[in-house]
């Protein structure tokens, strides 16, 4: 059941994901050489605390943390550890999720560990506008797989893959709701996008093959070939005005 979201249960949706995004952007002033994921985990933990909140991954179907922190093969769902230490060159993407006042928000974003070459760079640049290349098309009218497809075009016209396997999701009183936002797929397809909607789109895009495979802890997502992955989130809303991302700020829609 897809569901229709009112202007209230939006603002909640909206202050859970002010929280999430603030937490991003508080982590990339600690993202440096010598530091551990599991210090991240704790730093984001303490803040959505602060904020009244509770971390939605931690306990979520036994995950034992409160961020993900996925590093250079690992595509999602990396496990925060002390002993993975991230060093010069790295990147490593972070997804969290926020529970407040019973609604949930949920944001990624991929961050550079010191400098990086430029195919790296052109990674990281390119899964992020095609985020917003999804984004772009969450109006009221279109079908759900026009986001789709901006995604994958866009990756695809730079050169890397969109995994297949995973997918965004809706939210709103659950983490994970209806319907699946893939990151691929023909424009014109799937169910009309609604005014009230709320979406959490989140293209993972690899430089090599889309194919992936599970680790042993049964949670990390790698790439099946062992080349780099990249992945970005946003929560949005669909609008009278077009898509609306939920952040703490403003974003363009671009």
């Amino acid at each position: 059941m897809i569901y229709i979201r009112s202007e209230e249960e939006i603002k909640k949706i909206a202050e859970s994901n002010r929280i999430n995004y603030q937490a991003l952007m508080m982590l990339k002033d600690y993202i440096k050489p010598g530091i551990s994921t599991k210090q991240l985990d704790n730093l984001a933990e303490d803040y959505i605390r602060s904020m009244d909140a509770e971390p939605a991954f931690k306990g979520y179907k036994g995950f034992p943390a409160t961020i993900c922190a996925s590093t250079n093969s690992e595509i999602v769902h990396g496990i925060p550890s002390k002993d993975r230490v991230l060093k010069q060159g790295d990147i490593i993407s972070i997804d969290v999720g926020v529970k407040k006042n019973q609604y949930y928000g949920d944001a990624a974003y991929t961050y550079t560990v010191g400098e990086v070459n430029g195919e790296i760079q052109k990674l990281l640049e390119t899964t992020q506008q095609s985020l917003y290349k999804g984004i772009k098309e969450a109006v009221a009218g279109n079908n759900l797989s026009d986001i789709s497809n901006a995604v994958q075009t866009h990756v695809e016209s730079n050169g890397f893959s969109v995994v297949r396997d995973l997918v965004g999701h809706g939210i709103g009183r659950k983490l994970h709701e209806d319907p699946e936002v893939p990151n691929f797929g023909e424009p014109g397809r799937g169910p009309k996008l609604k005014k009230g909607m709320c979406l959490a789109i989140e293209p993972m895009v690899n430089v090599g093959d889309f194919r992936i495979k599970t680790l042993d802890d049964k949670w990390t997502v790698v790439t099946q070939d062992g080349s780099l992955s990249a992945h970005f989130e946003h929560t949005i809303t669909i609008t009278d005005n077009g898509p609306l991302i939920l952040a703490d700020k403003k974003i363009e829609v671009n």
